[in-house]
């Protein structure tokens, strides 16, 4: 009976001891397995230092680090799905990169007259590093204070990264070759800047081969979900341990976002969607607008058919369905004129570069140069048809002014947050 009694005994300490040691490892050595083979050794010898590494640190010396095997480099392949630089094919070592050790004004600084695919390189601005710099800084504490501001309110401000639902962190765009994340906002330069996000990852292949050219990559590849890596996918990838991997992420690689002029963006969002034929947000949106705004009953069911007619809707029709409260409660926003915040959680995420479509050419080649890559792809020109503020007047002419009042409240967040100026000439007529 003794006996009996001791091999329970040892059954149940070892069954606890079992217990705890799944529990350490789920919880506790995975993460440290991680943060220990995937980032902190690969960082130091193949990523470029952040912007605010640069920034914060202009004369200290960033370690070399230890390179990893190529037996664990292998199983973190095949087990974490990361993209390691010295794995794939073309990586030249460390020569690619700048010394670490260069101060921001120095990378800021070093000439580049090379020409790639047939765009010549260099920043093309008349202003010094230091006021480019300096902007960045003005932009980023912008939204700093305004994040830290009780007298500014709204939706989902103050909440924890943590608590953001999966499916709102779909905007957040991943190359974990060079440490980037992007935050795309529709009708701000995004077609474009998807490109070279899939050129930098080299996540779509032309006949197996990464494509160098963005304007070779065709616009339905770019805006189709499987071309990208994003935030929104990980909880599949990697289920429970997905937040603290986005954290980890965010904490060691560049993020940028660029912005647009609030209600410029509506009047692009419009005129893409809306005054040309497009079945799908005419079958989605603009039918239903006909319905409630227009006094159409039964609609064309086809957008040719619509168009043939003369039946479209207004931009009034397109403002009185942002404003109608019910909107909303049937679906959320579509993302080409959801509120930037909203898709890109400024509060919760600390940018390293705000980029603003005002001054695209001239923030695009700034970053790249920052981002190291400025040899590698090159951002393509800027279209012709571009939307801008000075038709603001004539597009929202026919809008009564307690109308772009409302929409400006709605809309507030994103002026306070990115330093775009309250819109008076529109607001007291």
């Amino acid at each position: 009976m003794n006996k009996s009694r001791l091999f329970h005994f040892c059954g149940i300490i070892s069954c606890v001891f079992m217990i705890l040691l799944i529990f350490y490892w789920n919880h506790v050595a995975i993460v440290h397995f991680y943060l220990d083979t995937a980032f902190i050794k690969v960082q130091a010898t193949h990523f470029q230092p952040t912007l605010n590494q640069i920034q914060g640190h202009q004369n200290s010396k960033v370690p070399t680090g230890e390179r990893i095997s190529s037996s664990t480099a292998t199983v973190i392949q095949d087990n974490l799905e990361f993209k390691f630089l010295e794995n794939t094919e073309g990586y030249q070592g460390e020569k690619s990169y700048p010394k670490i050790n260069q101060t921001f004004n120095e990378i800021s600084r070093a000439p580049f007259e090379e020409k790639v695919q047939g765009y010549e390189l260099g920043i093309n601005s008349g202003k010094t590093s230091t006021e480019l710099e300096w902007i960045q800084n003005e932009r980023k504490q912008n939204i700093k204070d305004a994040c830290t501001d009780s007298s500014i309110t709204f939706s989902g401000k103050n909440r924890k990264f943590d608590v953001i639902p999966n499916k709102e962190l779909d905007h957040l765009v991943v190359d974990d070759r060079h440490g980037i994340i992007y935050c795309y906002v529709p009708k701000v330069a995004c077609t474009n800047w998807k490109r070279i996000m899939i050129i930098l990852s080299e996540s779509v292949l032309k006949q197996g081969i990464p494509y160098h050219d963005p304007l070779e990559i065709p616009k339905d590849l770019v805006h189709r979900s499987n071309s990208h890596s994003t935030f929104s996918k990980f909880w599949k990838r990697y289920g429970k341990f997905s937040k603290q991997l986005m954290k980890i992420r965010l904490k060691k690689y560049t993020k940028f976002l660029f912005v647009r002029d609030p209600f410029v963006r509506l009047i692009s969002a419009f005129r893409n969607k809306f005054a040309v034929q497009n079945n799908d947000f005419y079958s989605q949106y603009a039918r239903q607008m006909l319905k409630l705004y227009a006094n159409c009953s039964d609609p064309p069911r086809t957008v040719k058919e619509a168009f043939s007619a003369g039946i479209k809707p207004t931009f009034k029709n397109f403002i009185q369905y942002l404003l109608d409260p019910q909107t909303e409660k049937r679906n959320p926003f579509n993302e080409h004129w959801k509120q930037i915040y909203r898709l890109c959680h400024p509060c919760q995420i600390n940018y390293d570069f705000i980029g603003k479509l005002e001054s695209l050419d001239e923030d695009a080649s700034y970053l790249l140069k920052l981002l190291n890559v400025e040899k590698l792809v090159r951002f393509p020109p800027g279209s012709q048809n571009q939307t801008v503020v000075s038709w603001e007047r004539d597009w929202f002419a026919k809008i009564p002014v307690a109308w772009r009042r409302k929409l400006y409240e709605i809309y507030k967040p994103d002026f306070t947050l990115f330093g775009y100026p309250e819109p008076t000439n529109l607001l007291l007529d």
